[in-house]
Order: C-alpha cells, then structure tokens, then sequence
C-alpha cells in the first residue's frame, strides 16, 4: 500500500492518557514505530508536542470520542508544523482493522500513514468558543424551563389556577402576582388588581383562579423557584451581552439570516456559532 505521509502519529485519547504512536523512517527507510503514554495534563501534553516537534512529524490524527481530545487539540494545534486531523469514530469503524494492531494508536498512525482518514471540519478557536457560548445559553433556558413547569406544579399544589388564565404565568402580571404572594397577600380581589394588560379583561375569571390554598410551604418553594429562575435569565442575559460584542465583525450574516422566515436574530447566531459563514467547510463536525 502507498504511504502518502511518512512522519506520521496516531493518538488513543483517554480521559487521563493520550498513547501516542509515531511512525517514521529509520535511516534504511523502513517505517519505525515508537509508543510513548502521556497524561492529559497541559505539562505532559506539551511534553508529547514537543517529542512530536523534535521527530518532524507533520500529521497527528485522534478520533473524536467525547470531548478528550479537545485539550489535546488545543495545545497541538499552537503548533504550524502539525497538520491535525479528528476523525470521526464511525468512520475508523468502517476502515476493516488487522488483529495484529493491538494499540489504537498503532492503528490510527498506520491509517494515516497510508492516506485512509478524512478529517472532520474543526473550527477555529474563536468560532468553537462561540459554540460554547451559545449552547451554554440553550442550557440556562432549558433549565429555566425546568423550573417554570416545577413553579406550576407548586401552584397547581396550591390550588391556584393562573396558569389557566394568564398565557405566560412568569410575564409582568404574574410576578406582581407572586411578590404579593410572598409578601402574604392571599385575597383573590387584590391579587386581581395586579393584572397588567389584557389580563385585566379577565377579571372575575381571575379572582376565581386565585381563590386558592396558599401555605407558607408554597411561599417558601415559590421563592426558591423563583430566586433560580432569576438567576438563569441574568446568567442568560450575560451570555448574550457576550455573544453580541464577540459577533459584531458577523453583523452582516447575522442580519442576512434574520430576514429568513422563522429565523431570529437568537437562532441567527446559533448558526453562525455552529458551522461559521464558510458553509462549504462544515460537514462531519465533530460535537
């Protein structure tokens, strides 16, 4: 089989280890295998960027399994001499291996070494750190979400309805609402008075959802509730104060991808953060 790269290293990444397998020609030329294991702390991870330096490897491919091969990327990829591939797991599956490779590594370099891997796309650093970004904010609404249906079950327990009535139990009538709550107002007519905007068209109906059993056991898991909710929308807020000011050279493609139809500006930038502006670059990205 043709070797298409002759200075070429294969790494098995684990949690706590990287097994490196480097294979390069001896001085008659034949290929020489050498296997080094090396922790995933940055001081051995640069120790195996600079055993990889001094033996003038060039290629250095590691599958994409979780997310351990992130901080061994990420220190080798300060290094222009490295042309780095990530393969995808699936993809080292379909390749029939020989049973005489007992190490991944071994195995991963011989692939290599004979041209048999496709890289995934990886994006640059500041794009990958976007993805962070904006898939951190997804998380802080999905658990804000959490935690308005745990609110509604608080209120169902106590035998308030508003959720029957208000269409965002969580908008500016409904935290009126629960600050009087937890200041101990209980009356049905006063809780009503809170009503802000179309709310207040739904008045009797209103008294009539808030006639409940409100004990101080509902006020104390109402303030919990609503002290973490409070928390992720500031979290939240932070995160997209910081997603603005780092997509502003991307105003242009943000603004192209908000006059599509079902698309705001918040999923604009979900997609910019997960395959960049160059699209034609973007397949088989690892997660």
């Amino acid at each position: 089989m043709d070797v298409v790269v002759e200075r070429a290293c294969g790494l098995d990444v684990h949690k706590r280890t990287v097994v490196a397998c480097l294979i390069i020609p001896d001085p008659s030329g034949k290929p020489h295998k050498e296997l080094r294991t090396f922790s995933t702390v940055t001081a051995d991870l640069l120790r195996l960027s600079d055993w990889l330096s001094a033996a003038d490897c060039t290629h250095v491919a590691m599958e994409s399994t979780g997310i351990y091969w992130r901080p061994v990327y990420n220190v080798l990829e300060a290094v222009d001499q490295f042309e780095l591939l990530v393969v995808n797991a699936q993809h080292m599956k379909a390749v029939p291996r020989r049973k005489t490779d007992t190490y991944d590594a071994a195995w991963i370099a011989t692939l290599l070494r004979h041209g048999l891997l496709r890289g995934s796309f990886i994006p640059s650093r500041p794009l990958r750190e976007l993805r962070d970004l904006t898939r951190y904010r997804s998380e802080l609404v999905h658990d804000r979400v959490r935690l308005v249906n745990r609110l509604h079950k608080v209120l169902e327990d106590a035998n308030l309805k508003l959720a029957m009535v208000a269409t965002d139990v969580m908008g500016v009538s409904g935290r009126a609402i629960f600050a009087a709550l937890l200041a101990g107002e209980t009356n049905p007519e006063r809780l009503a008075d809170l009503a802000r905007g179309r709310l207040q068209n739904k008045r009797q109906e209103l008294e009539q959802a808030l006639q409940g059993q409100f004990r101080p056991h509902h006020a104390f898991l109402l303030a919990e509730l609503l002290g973490q909710i409070d928390a992720l929308e500031e979290a939240e807020a932070r995160v997209t104060t910081e997603l603005d000011a780092r997509l502003q050279a991307e105003a242009t493609a943000l603004t192209l991808l908000d006059t599509i139809p079902g698309i705001n500006r918040r999923i604009a930038q979900i997609i910019v953060a997960e395959i960049g502006t160059d699209i034609t670059r973007s397949r088989q990205c690892p997660p």
